[in-house]
C-alpha cells in the first residue's frame, strides 16, 4: 500500500514508511500529522505549572553533549542541601506549582538516602505536589554504586514518595552512537527495562529523544519504533517528547544545526509513528517557546510548563533559565489559535482556559 494511502487509512507505519515520511515535504507531512493531533486533543494545548530543580551537577558519567555537568567546560560544581531544596519548593508552591521535577548528575558522593529523603521530606511538607524524580540514567547509577536491583531502587522511590519518572537518559537508543555520545550510561535496553519495571508497579513515566547531535534519521525512527512496542507492551507512558540537542559548552562539536525545517519534520513524524502516545510535547526549554508553538501545528499536543528555573538545557546554550510567566504562557498559545489546557501531571486537566 502506497504511503499516502496509509496515511489517510490510518494504518500503523512500518520503519521503511518512517524513514519515508521524511521524503514528504513539509506541509503534506504536517497536515498529516495535525489531523492526528485533532482526533486526539482538537486545539487543545496542554500544559502544567511546574518547577525544575536540579539538586546537583557533580556527575560520574562524562557525556559528550552535556553542558550541565561540573567538569571543564563547567568548572563550577554544587550540591543543594535539603534545606535549599525544600525552600525553592516552598517559594514555588506559593506561586502555584502542581508538579516539582527533580533530575540531577549521577553524584557519587551524597548517597542514596539523599535522594531518597528529600523526596520524603517533600512530600511531607506538600502532599498534594506531584513528584517527577528520578530518571532511568539515574535509577541504573544509583543501583550499581549502592549494589541494589532495579527493582529495589524503584521500590524505594516508591516508598520515599515519587509519582513518576521523567523520560531522560533515553538519548538515542543506538548502541553505536550511545558509546560515541554518552559512553558508560545506562544502555537502550536497560533504560527499556527500568521503565518498564516503573510501568509494572502501576507508575506511569515520559520517554525522550535526543536529536540534532551525530544520529541519522534513521536512528529516530528505531528509537520511536523501541517506544512503540514497549507501550504496546504496558501502555504506562503519558508522552513522547523530542528534545532538540543545544550545542553550546560540550563536546560533541556538532557544526551542522537542525533546521526548523528538521525539527518539525522530526515533531511530526513522532506523531505518526507513535500511534499508541496520547501526548507528543514540544519541549520549549529545548525547541524555543516560538518553534514549540509552531509545533503545535505539526501534531504536537504539548509545550511541558512554566518550569520557573532550568539549569540543564540552558547550560548548553537554550533561553530557558527563568521559565515562563503564566500570563505570558496563556497569551502566547492564545494568540496562536490554540485552547491552553493547565493539566496535571498525568494529563487530567485542571482548567481549560477558553
Amino acid at each position: 500500500m502506497d504511503l499516502l494511502d496509509k496515511l489517510d487509512a490510518g494504518e500503523r507505519l512500518s520503519y521503511e514508511d518512517g524513514l519515508a515520511l521524511y521524503e514528504l515535504d513539509l506541509f503534506t507531512l504536517g497536515r498529516y500529522a495535525d489531523k492526528k493531533r485533532q482526533q486526539l486533543h482538537g486545539k487543545k494545548s496542554f500544559f502544567n505549572i511546574n518547577r525544575h530543580i536540579n539538586p546537583t551537577n557533580i556527575c560520574k558519567d562524562i557525556c559528550k553533549f552535556c553542558a550541565f555537568s561540573a567538569n571543564r567546560k563547567n568548572p563550577n560544581p554544587y550540591t543543594m542541601s535539603h534545606e535549599e531544596i525544600l525552600e525553592i519548593v516552598s517559594k514555588s508552591y506559593e506561586n502555584g506549582i502542581k508538579e516539582v521535577h527533580i533530575v540531577s548528575a549521577h553524584n557519587p558522593h551524597t548517597g542514596l538516602q539523599w535522594y531518597l529523603e528529600i523526596f520524603k521530606k517533600i512530600k511531607e511538607a506538600y502532599p498534594s505536589l506531584h513528584v517527577k524524580a528520578l530518571t532511568a540514567a539515574e535509577i541504573n547509577f544509583l543501583a550499581k554504586e549502592y549494589g541494589l536491583s532495579w527493582d529495589e531502587v524503584i521500590d524505594k522511590m516508591v516508598t520515599y514518595g515519587v509519582d513518576s519518572m521523567p523520560g531522560g537518559g533515553a538519548e538515542i537508543f543506538d548502541e553505536k552512537i550511545r558509546e560515541y555520545v554518552c559512553k558508560g550510561k545506562v544502555s537502550s535496553t536497560d533504560w527499556l527495562y527500568i521503565h518498564k519495571l516503573w510501568h509494572q508497579r502501576g507508575k506511569e513515566s515520559n520517554a525522550t529523544m535526543l536529536f540534532g547531535h551525530v544520529e541519522e534519521r534513521k536512528h529516530r525512527i528505531d528509537h520511536m519504533l523501541r517506544l512503540r512496542d514497549l507501550q504496546d507492551e504496558t501502555g504506562g507512558f503519558n508522552a513522547f517528547i523530542p528534545l532538540v540537542y543545544q550545542r553550546d559548552n560540550n563536546y560533541l562539536k556538532v557544526e551542522n544545526f537542525l533546521s526548523s525545517t528538521e525539527i518539525l519534520k522530526t515533531m511530526a513524524i513522532s506523531r505518526l509513528m507513535l500511534d499508541n502516545f496520547a501526548h507528543i510535547k514540544a519541549y520549549w526549554a529545548t525547541s524555543t517557546i516560538n518553534l514549540a508553538l509552531v509545533a503545535q501545528e505539526f501534531g504536537a499536543d504539548d509545550l511541558d510548563g512554566t518550569i520557573e528555573k532550568e539549569a540543564i538545557q540552558s547550560a548548553a546554550g537554550a533561553k530557558s533559565a527563568a521559565g515562563l510567566k503564566l500570563k505570558d504562557f496563556l497569551d502566547l498559545i492564545t494568540t496562536s489559535g490554540f485552547i491552553p489546557v493547565e493539566r496535571d501531571s498525568l494529563y487530567n486537566e485542571i482548567k481549560v482556559y477558553n
